[in-house]
């Protein structure tokens, strides 16, 4: 299953799992708000953190398989940037899928007499 991007690219249901699971962790989610400040190196991350390298190397896959972070070596550092069309992408999603006023005031579902939703 598909829906369509900001860019009207088809996006698989899968891919949308995988964003969302990659933001499912505390860590994973300070690493991309240190991210939204610009790049930054993988020692920096490491510092601000506070995680062996070993574990902050697991969560930047993570993120990386996920799409959402880019990397790039220069010398022997990698340095890891987020990639800002997949947020786009994330947003467009979630947009898409927010109810409008009156939906959301009244589902529009009439309720059994006996508190089921279903008659």
């Amino acid at each position: 299953m598909y829906f369509r991007g900001m860019n009207g690219t088809a996006v698989s249901f899968a891919q949308v799992a995988r964003w969302f699971h990659a933001l499912s962790d505390e860590t994973r989610v300070r690493i991309v708000d240190l991210l939204a400040s610009g790049e930054q190196c993988v020692c920096e991350l490491q510092d601000a953190v506070g995680a062996a390298q070993s574990r902050l190397s697991f969560h930047l896959r993570v993120l990386k398989d996920a799409g959402l972070v880019s990397d790039r070596r220069q010398g022997r550092w990698n340095y890891y940037s987020l990639r800002p069309e997949v947020l786009e992408e994330m947003a467009a999603y979630l947009l898409e899928r927010r109810p409008d006023d009156a939906a959301w005031s009244a589902s529009g579902r009439e309720v059994a007499d006996d508190g089921r939703c279903c008659a």
